[in-house]
């Protein structure tokens, strides 16, 4: 199995359906990109992937940095 977004083979197994073998949770170590093992094959298959969203490693080492999550307000 590879990443569908950059092609790159080191995956992250994040989780598992409560109901054993239903889906799985993987994560790229390369770009981030996760995916449950459900989605349809523009998702989850490199071959199948939009061309216009597919990621090279000098995309990634180029890529702004991804902003961190504001805290809650308080209500």
């Amino acid at each position: 199995m590879m990443c569908a977004r950059c092609g790159h083979e080191a995956l992250d197994k994040l989780a598992d359906s409560p109901v054993p073998g239903v889906w799985e949770v993987f994560q790229c170590r390369q770009c981030l990109y996760t995916w449950r093992t459900t989605e349809p094959a523009r998702r989850v298959l490199r071959d199948a992937y939009p061309e216009e969203f597919k990621m090279t490693p000098e995309d990634i080492a180029n890529a702004i940095e991804v902003p961190t999550v504001p805290p809650l307000r308080a209500a």
